[in-house]
């Protein structure tokens, strides 16, 4: 079983094909959820990225092997993986997309990328265990933590509302039904979005702590009252 292990940690052509295989195999698999849930990154970036990097990673260990019986010099195998790492924050940026103050989409699938690059040089350097073992934990964290997160309905537990009054008179009444009934901080008065003029707009974070209460049920008990316009979540 040793050898076995040891042959496979080596570079040769079955060694090779295994962690190309098991790139293709893994990134794929974490790519997939991505895809399902209609993400800029799906099926095949994540294998072309977790497969580059497995590619990179032993690029770097055949150079450094062949500097030495060519050259007889030592070099950094890890150094292309570091790039590698670096390079791939900037592939994850181009997925996220900022909606609103407390809006933002596409972390996960940056996060998702940066870990198959993870996974792919853990496979490139031979370390086995260390990328099935994150693989597993990968696609659990996509799957089973997601549909957890649904469960405990925190989709709303905290969200930016932006309510719009008839007049400046108002502004202290207003301020104070969003601090008594939402626990709202960092509130702003700002000007109108609607441009009437005498209009007064407030912006604040609704801290929405027993995750029953949704913006659109927010900004209809604020609509109820006389002096307010219009209220809506704030983006």
């Amino acid at each position: 079983m040793d050898a076995v292990i040891a042959y496979l940690r080596d570079f040769n052509i079955v060694s090779i094909l295994l962690r190309v295989v098991l790139a293709m195999l893994f990134g794929g698999t974490i790519g997939q959820e991505r895809g399902k849930q209609g993400r800029a990154a799906g099926m095949r970036t994540h294998i072309f990225v977790c497969i580059g990097a497995t590619l990179a990673t032993m690029i770097g260990f055949y150079v450094a092997d062949f500097m030495i019986m060519k050259y007889g010099t030592i070099g950094d195998p890890l150094r292309v993986a570091a790039q590698v790492v670096s390079g791939i924050g900037f592939l994850g940026v181009g997925t996220i997309l900022i909606k609103g103050r407390f809006q933002i989409t596409g972390l996960t699938t940056a996060a998702g990328l940066w870990c198959a690059a993870a996974i792919g040089i853990a496979l490139g350097a031979g370390f086995f265990e260390g990328a099935i073992i994150t693989f597993i934990c990968s696609v659990i964290t996509m799957t089973l933590a997601g549909r957890i997160e649904l469960m405990l309905n925190k989709k709303y537990s905290r969200f930016g509302i932006y309510v719009e009054i008839a007049s400046d008179k108002y502004v202290r009444q207003a301020i104070d039904l969003l601090e008594e009934n939402y626990k709202v901080s960092d509130i702003q008065v700002t000007a109108p979005r609607s441009g009437t003029v005498g209009n007064v707009g407030i912006e604040a974070n609704v801290h929405n702590r027993d995750f029953k209460t949704s913006p659109t049920d927010v900004s209809k008990t604020l609509e109820a009252e006389s002096y307010v316009i219009f209220a809506l979540e704030s983006i």
